[in-house]
């Protein structure tokens, strides 16, 4: 849906993201912009990817913390930043804190993955573990500031995290001139606002698409209410868009300059990460694979060329290991299925005998053998199968039944 409607002067400007950008040489990478050619044949029109998971700290956001812990007065970079997050942030303030000389404290969630814990204390940061989710490690982070003087870097909500974001803009600008949609996640705000300032104030005629998690998606409501409004228990695999309110600074930013907001789901955030690592051969995070999901969604509803901006690729190898697992069964290529058989000898020899003939690949295989609802020679084995799609799914289906085997589920 289309939320745009007339607003004030935005608090960031071109100027701001231009002004960004030169703090920013030699700090951050101009990342690269990469075809996708298995994308422009379904979309119709080129798209291309903006690789922010190949930037320094593996996203985006060392580009906004950069600009906002550059601009302290002497006396705030002497008391130091303090920052909550449980992942992104996290590493790009850390690493901007030590490229600037200021001392960081980071509060991240007990629950937060090691590989991210130990990327932002090897950034300069001390890390302190506090809370189960994010609200209650940001209160702890908030409250710290007040006590110690650290001055408190948010995640997005201020105009130079925004101006420095909005540096992304520029560059796609640069590498493809003729765009004339660009995709991107959305969590706080941030980036869309910064990229949009940037592109919006160069070329008008761009579209700008925002993707949010259906389970976490703060800004269609936000834009329906005409102010942000808090969205209760945010539940996706997207941490990096795990955000329950929109930031006051970017929502008026994309109110005003962001074409429109779409959401995707779970499933397709999966086979768009997976279609990321088999395709492209690059690694990215579920949120930063949300462009590459409403693409898939709904290929032709975008006009290209189309650039599709990956926000960040510092995914945690075990959830990584459950996305891909659950991509491929989005797309018809893992099934598990449980079925009831003779329990003698021989009879699993049988079983995988069938399968082998249909050709489909046995990834993991379990027995129940003591269950009240089993008669006294019966057995229920669970198969975890590698398949080729949703049509070698339903013919290993039809051969088990014809080879008399019960299939439960």
């Amino acid at each position: 849906m289309n939320y745009r409607k007339a607003r004030p002067v935005p608090p960031v400007t071109l100027d701001d993201v231009r002004g960004a950008q030169k703090m920013l040489t030699g700090v951050a990478r101009v990342t690269a912009m990469e075809g996708s050619r298995h994308l422009t044949h379904l979309v119709g029109a080129p798209v291309h990817f903006k690789c922010e998971n190949l930037q320094r700290t593996g996203s985006f956001k060392l580009r906004g913390a950069y600009v906002r812990i550059a601009g302290l007065l002497p006396e705030e970079r002497a008391a130091g930043v303090v920052a909550a997050s449980a992942g992104n942030h996290a590493q790009g303030v850390a690493l901007a804190s030590t490229l600037l000389g200021v001392r960081s404290t980071v509060f991240m969630p007990k629950g937060a993955p090691l590989p991210k814990i130990s990327a932002t204390r090897e950034y300069g940061a001390e890390v302190r573990l506090h809370g189960q989710v994010v609200d209650e490690t940001l209160a702890a982070a908030q409250e710290y500031a007040a006590e110690t003087g650290a001055v408190f870097i948010h995640p997005f909500d201020h105009p130079d995290v925004i101006a420095g974001q909005g540096t992304v803009g520029l560059e796609i600008l640069d590498q493809c001139p003729e765009v004339r949609t660009v995709v991107l996640g959305i969590g706080g705000g941030g980036l869309a606002a910064g990229v949009a300032i940037a592109v919006k104030a160069l070329r008008p005629d761009v579209r700008i698409i925002g993707v949010q998690a259906a389970g976490a998606a703060a800004y269609p409501p936000s834009l329906a209410a005409g102010r942000p409004v808090s969205v209760d228990n945010p539940v996706t695999m997207a941490d990096g868009m795990k955000v329950g309110r929109p930031g006051d600074v970017p929502f008026a930013i994309v109110e005003e300059l962001v074409d429109e907001v779409r959401t995707v789901s779970e499933d397709e955030l999966s086979a768009a990460l997976l279609l990321c690592l088999e395709r492209a051969k690059l690694v990215v995070e579920p949120a930063g694979a949300s462009p590459v999901a409403a693409l898939l969604s709904d290929p032709g509803s975008f006009e290209g060329p189309v650039v599709a901006l990956l926000s960040g690729g510092n995914v945690d190898p075990v959830l990584l290991q459950r996305v891909l697992r659950h991509g491929m069964a989005a797309q018809g290529r893992y099934l598990a299925v449980r079925l009831r058989l003779t329990d003698r000898p021989g009879a699993l020899a049988t079983l995988l005998g069938v399968l082998s003939v249909v050709d489909a690949n046995v990834l993991d295989v379990s027995h129940v053998r003591t269950d009240p609802r089993l008669g006294l020679a019966e057995a229920e084995v669970e198969l975890h199968l590698e398949t080729k799609g949703p049509e070698h799914c339903a013919e290993v289906g039809r051969a088990l039944r014809e080879a008399g085997y019960t299939v439960i589920d």
